[in-house]
């Protein structure tokens, strides 16, 4: 045999070998084949590839490796258990970066099922060549590095404290500084995952002056990087005081407020969410936000969206207005009720119309003149259905009720609680029976009024446990008027007259 035809069997079979690998990487790459590339054993079959002494039969076994581990759990754990990542990445800063590349796909695709297979990566020793892999000459291996770590820190404080430990942050703040806007989102998407366990991990990305670079993309034109900046940002802020402070320091103010007008749904959340994230803290942190002119944006940026992108921006209201009678008088002055009344009448899930609620009882909790511009807005009658609505959830029962209750408590301005004495439930009603017992002993026009429009007539009617504290305002409103019109307004008294006409022997 010819030296020739003994070198086209190695040839035969080293095209076999790349052909093999290439249909898999073909086939994984379609969910109905999965099950059954599964049920032929492909991972066996593949793991002697991935050492192969051919670089492209290597890089495509790991592209085929990775299809079939993102596809579902089941695959990744097969990958896992067959010993595979050890053998990925023991050769790994001597590969080239299409290798790189596919073996970070890889990882990326194992450890985002869950925190078990994220563990099981971080056990092969990936860490350590994902990191390296950060400092590479090619965006695109920087890319496919930070991609997979920021899939296993994701899942827990503990891992993400493991990729900090791998010392990634410091260069996965030099990645959010490249030219390439997909290195800088999936960067900036890492130092996110990394921030949002806890303070002590949000202020390891801090202290390597992650907030000045992310806080100058801000106004950069890609949507997808200003989602990720924006998520950044918050995931930062939202854990204390001094870190929210660190965020505002580096001047987001005014220019995160163009982010709620933008085109982009998620940007405008994201955007919300960071101020959100800040107003929730303090009074002076809020006051920053109220002068920059924060609350009106956010109020147009609620106007003018639907759904689950309104939600954080309903929620800063809330805070701001929680702080103080000040802060909620600015979000009543920016005209913050009526958008805020509109949510819980257009929307639908009712997680958005709880957090509506409690944000207009945080509003009208503060004073009377509070409590009288949420209720001329003639939110308590709708606050009040969705309360005795039967399809409303158990929390936006309770978010509703707590709402009214703090704005009753406050609420003096009887025009717009009348109405209510007529369909409130009893739990309500003692606290607008309360607010009643309140102004009537001092206001003679509010009594006359109250009786002509049915008031006295409703408060006889209702049946209050002797000695409770309902019967002690009712009690307090029958003392602002004579007996005999008292009485002549209690239940069952036109009969008694009837019978007294009935019974009556006139004088002839």
């Amino acid at each position: 045999m010819s030296q020739r035809q003994v070198l086209q069997v190695f040839e035969q079979y080293q095209r076999a070998r790349s052909q093999f690998a290439q249909a898999v990487a073909d086939l994984a790459a379609r969910p109905q084949s999965i099950d059954t590339l599964r049920s032929a054993g492909v991972v066996c079959l593949l793991r002697p590839l991935l050492l192969d002494v051919v670089p492209s039969i290597r890089q495509t076994t790991a592209l085929a490796l990775g299809r079939l581990a993102d596809y579902d759990v089941e695959m990744a754990e097969a990958i896992v258990k067959a010993g595979i990542l050890p053998q990925l990445i023991c050769s790994l800063p001597e590969e080239n970066r299409y290798y790189k590349k596919a073996a970070a796909f890889v990882l990326r695709a194992v450890a985002k099922h869950s925190p078990l297979l994220a563990q099981a990566v971080v056990q092969s020793g990936a860490l350590e060549m994902l990191v390296i892999c950060l400092e590479d000459f090619d965006p695109g291996v920087k890319e496919g590095a930070s991609w997979g770590l920021g899939y296993i820190a994701r899942h827990n404080p503990e891992l993400s404290q493991a990729v900090v430990d791998a010392g990634a942050v410091p260069l996965l703040v030099l990645c959010i500084q490249e030219p390439e806007i997909a290195l800088k989102r999936i960067a900036a998407s890492t130092l996110s995952d990394i921030s949002k366990h806890s303070p002590e991990l949000a202020q390891t990305v801090v202290d390597a002056g992650a907030i000045a670079h992310l806080a100058q993309m801000i106004p950069n034109p890609d949507a997808k990087l200003k989602r990720q900046v924006l998520s950044a940002l918050s995931q930062i802020a939202k854990h204390s005081v001094d870190l929210a402070e660190l965020v505002v320091e580096a001047e987001i103010f005014p220019v995160v407020l163009t982010c709620l007008k933008d085109s982009d749904e998620y940007v405008k959340k994201n955007g919300a969410t960071l101020i959100r994230e800040i107003a929730k803290h303090t009074p002076e942190l809020s006051q920053i936000i109220v002068n920059s002119g924060g609350v009106a944006a956010v109020i147009d940026c609620i106007g003018s969206s639907r759904g689950t992108v309104r939600l954080p921006g309903i929620m800063t209201l809330g805070y701001v207005a929680a702080h103080s009678e000040n802060l909620s008088m600015a979000v009543i002055v920016s005209k913050g009720i009526p958008p805020l009344c509109l949510c819980l009448v257009e929307e639908h899930e009712d997680h958005i119309k709880a957090a509506a609620a409690w944000a207009l009882g945080q509003i009208g909790r503060h004073t009377t003149e509070h409590a009288r511009h949420v209720a001329v807005a003639n939110v308590l009658p709708t606050l009040l259905d969705i309360f005795v609505d039967p399809r409303s959830s158990e929390d936006l029962r309770t978010k509703t009720k707590k709402a009214l209750k703090n704005i009753l408590q406050k609420c003096t301005y009887l025009p717009a609680l009348e109405p209510l004495l007529h369909e409130a439930p009893p739990s309500i009603m003692k606290h607008i029976i309360g607010q009643f017992s309140k102004v009537l002993p001092h206001d003679n026009k509010a009594r006359r009024l109250f009786v002509t429009t049915g008031g006295l007539k409703k408060v006889q009617e209702i049946k209050a446990e002797p000695g409770s504290l309902l019967q002690e305002y009712i009690n307090t409103i029958n003392n602002c008027y004579p007996e005999e019109i008292v009485r002549y307004y209690s239940p069952g008294y036109s009969e008694i007259l009837l019978e007294r006409v009935e019974n009556y022997q006139p004088v002839l």
